[in-house]
């Protein structure tokens, strides 16, 4: 995820007779990345995957914009020792070729989300730029400090909700706490709760965590708490219609 628009990066790049063009940005640990590197003029050179000895911070971000010249490069390359055929091998042909070949680097935010950490923090910084709009009713019994989005036939029941926090449609949130950065997708249940800094995906059922923090659930997962009322904080990384019990310890 990035923060930099790609409207025009793809509005532009249409409208060009330029054969490729790449999406770049500044890194600390290039040599954990495909990097390009680039002349005075910054014009691509070479691209080398994971250097050792990295003569750019420039990374490859994953975005790619190609005309058909691209498809004579897959047909021209052969497959890396993984037995894979690689995209930067193809782009490295078209640089040897002597295609048409520019570069943009991001001046916002980019993260690679592969893993949990960097998800909520992608998560974060998008929630801090909501604005407030609810689509349903709140209760009198609701708490509601901060930024906050919900859909529709949203029920909140003596609940605490501290935004920034988005809400979708069809989710029932019942005596809990919930927030800061938390996002919940549609028809998510929860009760008894304490959720916050946590993305919950689609029809996910939260019962009796009362510390469920920097955690990423899949769609229909249910998680149950401890029947104590002490619980450790709970983090978690959970794919789709996973089921978990929190016994007691």
């Amino acid at each position: 995820m990035f923060e930099d628009s790609l409207h025009e990066v793809v509005k532009d790049f249409e409208n060009s007779a330029t054969n490729a063009r790449l999406l770049l940005a500044k890194v600390d640990n290039p040599k954990a990345f495909g990097v390009a590197e680039v002349d005075e003029q910054g014009a691509i050179e070479c691209l080398v995957e994971k250097p050792e000895n990295p003569k750019s911070d420039l990374a490859l971000v994953g975005v790619y914009l190609f005309d058909s010249t691209i498809h004579r490069a897959v047909k021209a390359i052969e497959p890396s020792d993984r037995g894979e055929l690689e995209i930067t091998d193809a782009i490295q042909w078209m640089i040897d070729e002597g295609s048409n070949i520019e570069q943009r680097t991001l001046k916002g935010w980019w993260i690679d989300t592969g893993k949990k950490d960097p998800l909520l923090l992608c998560n974060e910084l998008i929630l801090e730029k909501i604005e407030t709009r609810l689509l349903s009713q709140i209760g009198e019994t609701v708490t509601l400090k901060g930024e906050i989005v919900s859909g529709e036939n949203v029920e909140i029941i003596d609940s605490n909700i501290q935004g920034p926090v988005v809400i979708g449609s069809g989710v029932r949130i019942e005596r809990s706490d919930i927030g800061p950065y938390v996002s919940i997708g549609d028809e998510c249940k929860i009760e008894d709760s304490s959720v916050e800094r946590s993305v919950l995906m689609e029809k996910s059922y939260v019962s009796g965590v009362t510390q469920l923090t920097k955690s990423v659930l899949g769609r229909e997962v249910e998680i149950n708490g401890k029947e104590s009322e002490f619980q450790e904080p709970t983090s978690v990384m959970l794919g789709d219609r996973t089921k978990v019990n929190l016994k007691n310890g």
